[in-house]
């Protein structure tokens, strides 16, 4: 079982990073200097003389830790099943059966903690969480991220739609709803008094799982408690048409006249947005959690990456668990790459002309930053980059175990080597040691 450890004082490493969507920064034999908290206070080249608490041996490079920005923790143990599914049938007949489990503590508790340390082995050092709707399984999942180490935002997920969730798991009511995620804020809130680690997350499932009063009510929530939100917003075609037809106006729109589209909110999948929702959202501050593995599987189209970063959109990554198959930040980043191809050249080789959507395509290095940097920004945390006042939340990465680096081929070219990292590493081959906020958790 993996447990914090003491924090490090000063690493001595190259740092490979992405300051910016379309920058790859590269910073060779480096020394970081941490404060007692963790966080960095100095980068600066390291010298022959250079003493440090960690040295990585000239085979490993230092990346920041990835953030993920949307995670369903109950439907870990579904992971990678019924996806052949449509999405309305994959909720009702898989997932929400799945997640009613977790009205058994004991069970929600063995779950935790197993995914907690796996996912920081795979270099999550962030994780923003959809718990089930239970409370004590809620404040379970908190526990786990505290005692792993793991930085969290953890959200007990509202749903009281007597329509879109199942009777026998929604929340009793609107009140009842909005009661029960205010007691799990409080639950949160006193494990981690500070927030330095783990966080509350206001978390209605989404339009369909949620009355108008409920939503009414957690927009006075995040009002009053300052807490974030999080939820889902124009996923795919079932979900956009419904709110339309519900409400009269789009996802987006909605959430905003709930009071709950605010500074750093964060909103999944939103593959289905207009220019004027992205104008909203980039306005509002709120973000996208861009899931693209999932979207292939439910979204019904690719979420444009580049449009969204274009359209001033905070967008950070998601792995969505179960919906994407891969807990991996990692294979996520190059799923991104591909579908932002595939938008960009299209898939129907009989459509003659206007088959793709110029300017669409991204790199890794846009890729990965939406995992680090964009996340940090999206979240509104000091994480994301390894330079002074940020925390240092880290992952190690051993080249030698990369499929096809080999020092003599690839010495000095960083791109090339960089490139091979966000693709080569597969769940946790390759990466030797993570660190969240200066404690080696891993």
């Amino acid at each position: 079982m993996n447990r914090p450890t003491q924090t490090a004082r000063s690493v001595r490493a190259t740092v490979l990073q992405t300051p910016t969507p379309d920058d790859l920064q590269v910073l060779e034999d480096q020394l970081i200097v941490l404060d007692e908290n963790g966080v960095i206070t100095s980068v600066g080249p390291a010298s022959d003389d250079t003493e440090a608490d960690v040295v990585l041996p000239s085979t490993q490079v230092l990346l920041p830790g990835l953030i993920d920005t949307h995670i369903h923790a109950p439907q870990w143990p579904q992971l990678g099943t019924g996806l052949d599914l449509p999405l309305d049938r994959w909720l009702f007949e898989r997932t929400f059966p799945t997640e009613a489990r977790f009205s058994d503590e004991s069970f929600a508790r063995t779950v935790w903690s197993q995914m907690v340390p796996t996912l920081l082995a795979y270099g999550t050092t962030t994780a923003v969480y959809y718990s089930s709707n239970d409370e004590a399984a809620t404040t379970a999942l908190a526990e786990a991220c505290l005692q792993h180490g793991q930085r969290a935002f953890v959200g007990r997920v509202a749903m009281d739609h007597p329509e879109g969730t199942p009777e026998w798991y929604r929340d009793a009511g609107a009140v009842e709803s909005v009661e029960a995620s205010a007691r799990s804020i409080e639950d949160i809130v006193a494990l981690d008094r500070d927030g330095l680690l783990v966080q509350p997350i206001i978390t209605p499932r989404f339009i369909p799982a949620c009355s108008d009063s409920a939503l009414e009510g957690f927009g006075e929530l995040a009002a009053s408690t300052g807490v974030r939100v999080q939820t889902h917003c124009s996923e795919g075609d079932w979900e956009h048409s419904y709110v339309l037809d519900r409400h009269g106006m789009t996802d987006t729109e909605s959430l905003s006249s709930f009071g709950l589209l605010g500074d750093h909110t964060v909103l999944a999948h939103a593959t289905h947005l207009t220019d004027s929702d992205r104008r909203l959202i980039a306005e509002s501050g709120a973000g996208v959690a861009h899931c693209p593995i999932s979207n292939s599987y439910f979204a019904n189209a690719v979420f444009p990456l580049r449009r969204n970063l274009d359209a001033g959109v905070r967008v950070g990554l998601g792995t969505d668990i179960a919906g994407g198959s891969k807990a991996s930040l990692f294979t996520q980043c190059e799923h991104a790459v591909t579908v932002s191809r595939m938008l960009e050249d299209g898939v129907d080789v009989e459509t003659e002309s206007g088959r793709g959507v110029p300017d669409s395509r991204v790199d890794a290095i846009t890729a990965f930053w939406c995992a680090t940097g964009g996340g940090a920004d999206l979240l509104g945390i000091d994480a994301g980059l390894l330079a002074p006042t940020k925390t240092f939340d880290a992952v190690a990465i051993d080249l030698e175990m990369l499929p096809s680096f080999h020092s003599d081929w690839d010495h000095g070219d960083w791109h090339r080597v960089f490139e091979k990292i966000v693709r080569g590493v597969v769940d946790r081959t390759g990466i030797d040691a993570v660190w969240v906020g200066g404690r080696r958790v891993v």
